[in-house]
């Protein structure tokens, strides 16, 4: 494990990922060490720009920057692993099964799955948050995501596994008298695994991007402290007019960020989990 790490690292791109998610995930913890309550207004002075001790400057509603964007990003990332994560599982398993199954199965499994491809999700997502606003929380918007995050990804696997079901090494089993289980676990999962990493954390980058969607429009919990609802708080406010540049800037900053690190840890996973990648690396290393 310490030396796929260390081979991670010689990767540029993955070195730049991982330094900014760690720095984030420190500022998501730091949050529970916060000497502010989130949800509480007119706890420090009103549109400070940044200075000590206020390093992020501080908001129109009197709250300290630097610790709501500790809660934003704890609050941000929850939501996106609830929603990658539950969207894996549905995946995976529509994926495995419509792939390896075919004929009615894979047709009925995959005639869903288009339905779902196709759906216009952002107005869908839009009329669900308003209807239940008053009662979305961090895990029903996680959830709501993951219910439409996962068809994309659930072909791109079925893919993968019809492919691998018309190798040798497929019937060489099959003849051999392996279980269906075990043929799937043991020989196809090494093959969907930087699939699965690839897409989790693309999902994620999804997840966050619609959550801040639905924040800028008012349809979330405002109350609760995310990346979304900090710009929208700041729209809302006029910050850009009224010159708090640092009031807007402090959320745009910390998505741009999230973002490209989220994609640059997305593509350089998925080469170095990827099994043809890895005989070359073990080639050259002979050489």
């Amino acid at each position: 494990m310490l030396e796929a790490f260390k081979e991670l690292m010689k990767d540029g791109r993955f070195k730049f990922a991982f330094i900014v998610i760690c720095v984030l995930a420190f500022m998501s913890i730091l949050s529970f060490f916060s000497p502010y309550d989130p949800l509480r207004w007119n706890v420090v002075p009103r549109d400070r720009p940044p200075s000590w001790p206020h390093i992020f400057g501080t908001t129109s509603q009197g709250q300290d920057l630097f610790w709501q964007s500790t809660f934003a990003i704890r609050n941000s990332l929850t939501i996106a692993l609830i929603a990658s994560g539950i969207s894996r599982v549905i995946a995976i398993i529509v994926g495995l099964v419509s792939g390896y199954k075919g004929g009615t199965v894979d047709t009925v499994l995959m005639s869903i799955n288009d339905s779902f491809v196709f759906m216009p999700l952002l107005p869908i997502l839009i009329l669900i948050a308003s209807v239940i606003r008053e009662n979305l929380n961090m895990v029903t918007l996680g959830i709501i995501l993951s219910l439409f995050g996962w068809a994309w990804d659930a072909r791109v696997i079925r893919s993968q596994i019809l492919s691998l079901r018309e190798r040798e090494f497929t019937y060489t089993a099959i003849l051999s008298g392996t279980k269906t289980f075990n043929l799937v676990v043991k020989e196809y999962f090494p093959f969907i695994i930087p699939i699965i990493f690839a897409t989790l954390i693309n999902n994620m980058i999804w997840a966050t991007g619609m959550e801040v969607t639905l924040a800028i429009l008012g349809l979330s919990n405002t109350e609760i402290p995310t990346i979304g609802t900090m710009i929208h708080w700041a729209v809302n406010y006029q910050s850009i007019l009224l010159g708090y540049w640092w009031w807007i800037l402090t959320p745009v900053i910390i998505s741009v960020f999230l973002f490209v690190a989220l994609y640059l840890l997305s593509t350089s996973l998925s080469e170095y989990l990827d099994p043809r990648t890895r005989i070359q690396r073990i080639g050259k290393a002979k050489e």
